[in-house]
């Protein structure tokens, strides 16, 4: 499927759209502001080890201790003493486990056992801070290329699904097979590597364990904790993760960020140079490709149909709920059909916003009831192939008892909502406030605690202009009666900038009252 990539710079921050056939698929922003640290490699202390809960605490030199499970922890397989041929340390998971699994959950050994307190380790994010929660870390060292990714620390060698040819598998697998006696490590060969030559693929290799030399030689200088390397650029990671050939065209808006790729197309793949275009029309590039209005409505929980369906996405702090509605779509004979039709149109919209929004965790969808087990398996068919083109990790279960598919997504960085949206202040993250008739009548009961606690005849009351409002009108027989029955004076104001559920009682001596 063709794709378009457009890459939007300005003294705030940069944003990439990706575009199939025209429509928004993935969006990334990355604020001037703010430095990423996502891929960083740090040399970093451990602060605290909980063997009850598997994981080490770690300062890296952040606002908060990195997060580090005992899943992300290196096997030492070049020494036999447990200490590294480069002077860092290395943990040694070749010590004899006790016969009694101490672990847990699979694991032999406690991380106690492994690491301990203000021992230092040359760590990598894998997961930015997101919210309250510190980035979380491994050491299972990752170095991404155009085509290759170098494994420094394992000896796997991987390859693309994404590359369908067999052959072709089979070849770049054999080259990386040769590589191997004569480099540690393992690869994980990327899409862009498909048609590579010998020449260029070893060329990347080199260049990738010169890196990781030369990033191994500075931990040892440095005193942790400390930055020991940055990942490459945002236009520079975009271009080398994204700028494939089925990339028909890419175009940026910025003079600098032309420059940049241009410099960077050029040493790595000069082929594709005629494929990038610097845009400097009078429209706004996201304008001028639908992209604004696509962001507006990736923050809203309604997405509609073509078919007059819809959809209902809300996250939560722990997982994401997805229902797939009829709406206004009624068919037209047959009830199975219909549902069938929904559900399968539905698919592609709810992995294209699972990838727009980068919802992570645990994600469960709710499809319209199918009675037909051979239409559930076309939906979770069609499913299973759209994540399959998605690049975060995906694990999808078939559909439950009660109709609904769970599954999980690979998180590494804040959702698009988390980044672009904060808490509402007035409704502190519930989605609604109280109805105007239930402030009303929670007023008049203030009122009654605010008479009972002064015995005052005379109070003076401030509330929003709705609220005033709908005591003058639809409930003014119950103001009079109130008055009346206390033998009180009431005298209101509005005030537009005070929270609609919000109210301020005065005594007549202007003493504001507060009730318990």
């Amino acid at each position: 499927m063709e794709k378009e990539i457009l890459i939007s710079d300005d003294e705030y921050e940069t944003r990439c759209a990706v575009l199939e056939k025209g429509i928004l698929n993935e969006i990334y922003i990355e604020r001037k502001a703010v430095k990423p640290v996502l891929n960083n490699l740090y040399k970093g202390r451990v602060e605290n080890v909980l063997p009850g809960m598997q994981v080490a605490f770690v300062d890296i030199g952040l606002d908060r201790h990195a997060f580090l499970h005992i899943s992300d922890l290196k096997y030492n397989s070049n020494s036999e003493n447990g200490s590294s041929d480069d002077g860092l340390p290395t943990l040694d998971l070749r010590a004899t486990p006790s016969n009694k699994a101490r672990g847990g959950r699979g694991f032999p050994y406690l991380i106690t056992d492994l690491i301990s307190k203000n021992q230092e380790l040359l760590v990598q994010v894998g997961k930015e801070p997101i919210g309250s929660k510190g980035a979380r870390v491994t050491s299972n060292i990752t170095l991404p290329g155009r085509y290759v990714v170098y494994l420094p620390n394992s000896s796997t060698i991987g390859v693309s699904r994404r590359i369908e040819s067999e052959s072709e598998r089979d070849r770049l697998r054999d080259l990386a097979q040769k590589l191997k006696a004569d480099v540690e490590g393992g690869f994980i060969i990327r899409t862009a590597a498909e048609g590579l030559s010998e020449e260029e693929f070893t060329a990347e290799i080199r260049y990738l364990i010169n890196q990781w030399k030369q990033a191994r030689e500075r931990a040892k200088r440095k005193t942790a904790p400390s930055l020991v390397s940055r990942d490459v650029s945002f236009t520079n990671r975009i271009v080398r993760d994204m700028f494939t050939k089925d990339v028909k065209q890419l175009l940026i808006d910025s003079q600098s960020g032309y420059k940049e790729t241009v410099d960077y197309v050029t040493s790595v793949m000069p082929s594709m140079l005629d494929r990038i275009t610097l845009y400097n029309e009078d429209t706004t590039l996201f304008k001028a490709y639908g992209v604004d209005q696509e962001l507006q409505q990736a923050l809203g929980e309604k997405i509609w149909l073509k078919c007059g369906g819809h959809i209902i996405i809300q996250q939560t702090e722990a997982m994401v709920s997805i229902d797939v509605n009829t709406g206004q779509f009624v068919g037209k004979s047959d009830p199975d059909n219909t549902i069938l039709s929904a559900n399968l149109e539905a698919v592609d919209e709810v992995v294209r916003q699972i990838q727009l929004r980068d919802l992570g965790g645990i994600i469960v969808v709710d499809f319209i009831d199918m009675d037909e087990p051979t239409h559930r398996k076309q939906v979770f068919k069609m499913l299973r192939e759209a994540l399959s083109k998605d690049k975060a990790r995906t694990n999808i279960l078939h559909f439950s008892d009660l109709g609904l598919v769970e599954m999980t997504r690979q998180r590494t960085r804040a959702s698009l909502s988390t980044l672009l949206t904060e808490q509402c202040p007035y409704c502190e993250g519930h989605g609604t406030i109280l109805s105007i008739e239930t402030v009303v009548i929670g007023l008049f009961r203030a009122i009654k605690r605010a008479y009972n606690q002064t015995q005052q005849s005379k109070l003076r009351i401030i509330a929003n202009d709705h609220i005033i409002s709908h005591l003058n009108v639809q409930m003014s027989a119950k103001f009079r009666e109130l008055k009346r029955t206390l033998k009180l004076e009431l005298i209101l104001e509005s005030d537009a900038d005070l929270h609609l559920e919000d109210y301020r009682i005065f005594a007549a001596n202007g003493e504001e009252l507060f009730l318990d």
